[in-house]
């Protein structure tokens, strides 16, 4: 996409170390010379009334109301919370109290120009240091860049439009592939923890029985299914010798350990009171009572200790824990975990330890067990091989968008030629998933 670009034939230095030589035709100049960043004004939720209009803060969207304060099109800022942050809309907004916002009544630029060159300018990076971090106007202000002729921009917009559009549709469909991946992934584990096949012969078993449990349907004929409560023990060791042990978190079914210090917005963390956490061994389940439905349950593979709203369960002899990694990665057990972490006793999300008996599993016998861990160790490990090296195929996207789109703001790179002879398109406003957007970089 970039072939056939080449520098500006003529070049200046900017007097700017970090900017280097510009193109001979533009201007060095203080974003406070390009435009005026407006404070977005006070919304509360209840006073929000229904419409189409969209509300925008810090973070983009965050609802609607019946009017706007922006025009279109306009650029909002993160101000406070995720400040630097830059949004784009065709339409008209209204943006809060925490962001500003830019519309042609406070620049003369290209607004769609002056979006790419606001996340160029990496706005997340100008703040004073304080309790609560936010973007200061007057310290935006002082930012340094080069602005080319309004035709240049317009240029350079048509350009880098065109681009990004390319980019977004091969990342859409990277997106598509890591979904199907791990819809086979989930479901060749549904398949062989629950007996759907034979994992050593690859072909079902000879004969079926009803399980009794809807979400696990038939399992084979000589496979126990039993209570939680009859295959587990509740495990409550606390740390009361206040041990400077790892603390082991799960989330999205993925067990992370880390140090007491990671593990606490304290700087001095090991003054802190963890008498009231749980002591985990390798091989006990823990799960989070208010996220297990959502994926916060595993099996630990770490000594450590876990937070006071996690359970701990140990699995008894009959059990092989990297079998029951397996089984609690199914969605089918996510959606029966689901089922009794709410509405039992409260209104609630919460999977206390007497639901958490009460879920049935199917007990293979040992060796099936073993059979099904290789099995699936083998199997899987392809699958997820294939998704982390889609997941590096879309960040070499995104960073190839974010040095093209620096390359050409900064004037490295001369696209007039290019934009002209690109193919006329469509823009059409994005669909409100597709909010153009930049955090700390140009991402559009």
């Amino acid at each position: 996409m970039t072939a056939g670009l080449e520098p500006y034939p003529k070049t200046k230095n900017s007097g700017v170390e970090w900017l280097g030589e510009v193109p001979a035709h533009w201007e060095v100049r203080r974003l406070k010379r390009i435009c005026r960043m407006a404070y977005g004004d006070a919304l509360a939720d209840d006073m929000r009334r229904h419409g189409l209009i969209p509300v925008f803060g810090s973070n983009g969207q965050v609802g609607f109301h019946d009017s706007a304060n922006t025009r279109a099109p306009c650029i909002v800022v993160g101000r406070k919370g995720s400040f630097g942050k830059v949004n784009y809309s065709h339409n008209p907004v209204f943006a809060i109290d925490t962001t500003f916002f830019v519309d042609n009544r406070f620049s003369s630029a290209n607004i769609r120009w002056l979006f790419y060159f606001l996340g160029w300018l990496r706005l997340d990076e100008v703040t004073k240091d304080s309790a609560v971090p936010g973007l200061a106007r007057e310290d935006a202000y002082r930012k340094l860049g080069v602005v080319p002729p309004l035709a240049e921009q317009a240029a350079i917009v048509r350009y880098l439009d065109y681009v990004d559009r390319r980019i977004r549709r091969c990342i859409r469909a990277k997106e598509k592939l890591i979904a199907l991946l791990k819809e086979q992934k989930q479901a060749v584990i549904h398949e062989a923890v629950s007996g759907r096949i034979d994992v050593r012969t690859g072909r079902p078993y000879p004969t079926y029985k009803p399980s009794g449990m809807e979400w696990l349907g038939e399992v084979p004929a000589h496979w126990e299914v039993l209570p939680n409560r009859a295959i587990f023990a509740e495990v409550n060791e606390k740390n009361h010798h206040q041990e400077q042990m790892l603390s082991v978190t799960i989330t999205d079914g993925v067990i992370r350990q880390r140090t007491l210090l990671e593990d606490s917005s304290k700087k001095d963390a090991s003054r802190l009171d963890r008498s009231d956490y749980k002591l985990v061994q390798p091989g006990d389940i823990a799960y989070n009572k208010m996220r297990a439905w959502q994926g916060a349950i595993g099996v630990s593979k770490y000594r450590g200790i876990v937070s006071p709203a996690y359970v701990v369960q140990r699995p008894k002899n009959r059990l092989i824990s990297r079998y029951l990694h397996y089984l609690m990665r199914t969605s089918a057990f996510a959606t029966e975990a689901e089922r009794w972490s709410y509405g039992i006793t409260s209104d609630m999300w919460s999977l206390r330890p007497e639901h958490f008996k009460m879920i049935y599993s199917c007990v293979p016998s040992l060796a099936e067990q073993a059979a099904i861990v290789r099995y699936l160790d083998q199997t899987t490990a392809g699958i997820g091989a294939a998704v982390a090296r889609t997941r590096r195929q879309i960040e070499l996207f995104n960073e190839y968008r974010t040095r093209l789109i620096a390359d050409v703001v900064s004037g490295k790179l001369d696209v007039r030629e290019a934009a002209a002879n690109l193919p006329d398109e469509t823009d059409a406003p994005a669909p409100p998933e597709m909010v153009r957007e930049a955090h700390g970089r140009a991402c559009v």
